[in-house]
């Protein structure tokens, strides 16, 4: 592989497969569509639980007013539920409600099931290097994140 393209090949690849997945993931809804942000909102609050509206925005990388958004959305549609801070009564902490929780589990479900039926029907060999890649993947992601921060 050329080492000049290879940060736009690996780029490409990791952009096709999400976008693959995503369509893939979608054709099996019976629910209306969440758009990507309400997704990544709702597996935030999932992992930090009472995470509040500016560090979820700080975290995900998005203007608060566009989280605000979010939340209201989230909200409107039964997902979220919006509760007030004991120490800050004007701030507000972010918690699931059971209909996003059914929701994510189902899609993690259907996301795995997918990924494992196309991950069997690769050799072996292809596997493990998948495997093997992931530590590298997720260095850099964090390295991806750390910078994100500092800017």
């Amino acid at each position: 592989m050329d080492p000049d393209t290879f940060p736009e090949e690996l780029a490409d690849t990791l952009v096709g497969v999400q976008r693959l997945l995503r369509r893939r993931l979608r054709a099996g809804l019976t629910a209306p569509r969440l758009r990507g942000a309400e997704v990544e909102l709702l597996r935030l609050v999932e992992t930090r639980p009472g995470i509040g509206v500016s560090d979820a925005a700080k975290e995900l990388h998005l203007a608060g007013n566009s989280v605000s958004t979010l939340v209201n959305q989230l909200v409107r549609d039964g997902y979220l539920v919006r509760g007030t801070d004991p120490a800050d009564r004007r701030a507000a902490r972010l918690r699931l409600t059971e209909a996003a929780e059914a929701r994510l589990r189902d899609w993690q479900r259907r996301r795995a099931a997918l990924l494992g039926r196309h991950l069997d029907r690769l050799d072996p060999a292809d596997r493990e290097a998948l495997r093997a890649a992931l530590p590298a993947l997720r260095a850099l992601a964090d390295h991806l994140h750390e910078e994100a921060e500092d800017t």
